[in-house]
């Protein structure tokens, strides 16, 4: 279900005339769902930021990160570059933060605690989240409607196939522990099963889906595919610390999932933590030229 309608998403995202305009709205809704399940996580861990303002302060960065979409061609005499909406947006963020807990503020007592949180929020849910949305704005190879969606797509496609690699690993092999008390379930024969679905996905996704959405890239040859293999090491390495990073917010609020939202899953968090951190890494490499597109 959830893959369908991801695919029907960038299907109709890919026809439209402004790219990200079909995507946005799902980051939108699940930015403030992610938020809802921090908060409980927060009341859990024993702090209590002021809601309100960690909604806003959390959707600015990921709205902001959404100002390219209205130019359909985005100026080049523009002094914000396209990353430094994002950077306006996190600023923004932590500024509403701040303010609202200087208009709370009656004694002294949680008022650090309660802006750390508020903080951890803006920038892991919707600093993170917006750079999940600067990937699908790429112009990719001079081609946004397309090249970005490849750079969006290659970088869930590695995440799950890591995820799906290590799980598989590490039932059939897994003996070693990777992080014991954080996430007893995770084995480094996991990690490595993750590493090398990852490697295959990163081909898959370069290769025959690159092509098919008419993406060539200028290396060929050994140059290209070190090029594949370094992609796939290093946002798949990204992904597992995304997942441990959400183990150690929910370890520490002594909650076993995120939420309930989404039975099997757990919660949205559950979802996206491996592709929160891995979509800045994921950006890196694309502006990089690492792949050659």
């Amino acid at each position: 279900m959830i893959i369908a309608l991801l695919a029907a998403l960038c299907w109709a995202d890919a026809q439209a005339t402004r790219p990200g305009i079909w995507l946005v709205p799902l980051a939108v809704v699940l930015c403030l769902l992610a938020t809802q399940e921090m908060l409980g996580m927060f009341r859990a861990g024993g702090s209590n930021p002021l809601a309100w303002a960690v909604y806003l302060g959390t959707l600015l960065p990921l709205v902001a990160a959404c100002a390219p979409i209205a130019w359909q061609q985005y100026p080049t005499d523009c002094h914000v570059g396209r990353l430094g909406w994002l950077a306006c947006g996190l600023a923004a963020g932590l500024l509403v933060a701040l303010v609202g807990e200087m208009r709370r503020y009656t004694a002294p007592g949680q008022t650090m605690a309660n802006l750390g949180a508020a903080a951890l929020s803006i920038l892991y849910v919707g600093g993170l989240l917006g750079f999940l949305v600067q990937l699908r704005l790429l112009p990719v190879a001079g081609d946004v409607s397309r090249g970005g969606l490849l750079a969006m797509l290659s970088m869930i496609v590695v995440v799950k196939a890591t995820d799906i690699g290590a799980y598989t690993a590490g039932r059939l092999w897994g003996r070693h522990k990777m992080a014991p008390v954080l996430s007893p379930g995770k084995t480094w024969e996991g990690v490595v099963g993750g590493l090398v679905f990852a490697v295959v996905g990163a081909w898959l996704a370069l290769g025959p889906l690159a092509s098919k959405l008419g993406i060539v890239s200028e290396r060929d040859g050994l140059s290209w595919l070190v090029g594949v293999l370094v992609y796939a090491m290093v946002v798949s390495c990204a992904g597992i610390l995304g997942d441990l990073a959400e183990s150690l917010f929910k370890r520490d609020a002594g909650v076993k999932d995120s939420s309930t939202w989404l039975p099997g899953f757990g919660g949205v968090l559950d979802l996206l933590d491996s592709l929160l951190v891995a979509a800045p890494v994921a950006y890196f490499c694309w502006m990089s030229g690492l792949l050659g597109y």
